[in-house]
């Protein structure tokens, strides 16, 4: 790498290495230090090709994904999980209820695939369109439509304490939803007693990205 690239290199790191870090220790079900090893990774990986990549913050993202995926197919071992804090998302309540959400939803997003994970930390907690969540994960929009709905649709039936202490739908899932044109739609909460539908856009497997 030149003395350009890695000026930009480290610029990059300085703007964007929080975020991208929330990115991987949820990606790691909450532990933090799983998510620091993760990203380091992630990073190794591109400082030799810094200078032929466009979107660097994408192509790391789907690193992340990728490194990810692949752990957790090896089945490791469960480790404990150590809760991190969560992106910037305000919850109402006190600070005990506030602390007690974290966990809960910590422990919930370990019950998802790591698909089912992945496009939740990047749809709702990274707050990205569908379109981008596509890109960075090498997919469809119709398949991060319908694994959106198969995960959140598992939260509601694997975690009720979740849904128990939000209420219904969790806060960071009953948002807008990016309807086919790109534009804005209208808030969609979701009642978790009521039938919800589950689009499956016929014949749409999930792609798996790589960088």
């Amino acid at each position: 790498m030149d003395a350009e690239g890695q000026q930009s290199f480290r610029e990059f790191l300085a703007n964007r290495s929080s975020a991208l870090l929330r990115t991987a220790v949820l990606l790691s079900g909450g532990d933090q230090h799983a998510g620091e090893d993760l990203l380091q990774s992630a990073l190794l990986k591109v400082v030799g090709r810094w200078n032929r990549i466009d979107d660097h913050e994408a192509y790391i993202r789907r690193i992340l994904y990728r490194q990810q995926v692949n752990r957790w197919r090896l089945k490791w071992p469960r480790r404990e999980v150590v809760v991190a804090e969560p992106p910037e998302r305000k919850v109402a309540g006190d600070a005990h209820a506030t602390a007690e959400l974290r966990l809960v939803l910590m422990a919930a997003l370990t019950r998802l695939t790591a698909r089912q994970r992945s496009v939740l930390v990047l749809r709702y907690f990274e707050d990205l369109p569908e379109a981008e969540v596509a890109r960075i994960l090498g997919c469809t929009v119709g398949t991060v439509r319908s694994t959106t709905h198969r995960a959140l649709a598992r939260l509601r039936s694997r975690s009720p304490e979740l849904v128990a202490l939000t209420g219904g739908e969790p806060g960071w899932a009953a948002r807008k939803q990016d309807p086919p044109g790109g534009s804005p739609a209208g808030p969609r909460p979701l009642d978790p007693a009521a039938p919800q539908e589950t689009r499956r856009p016929g014949g749409t497997t999930y792609a798996e990205a790589s960088p």
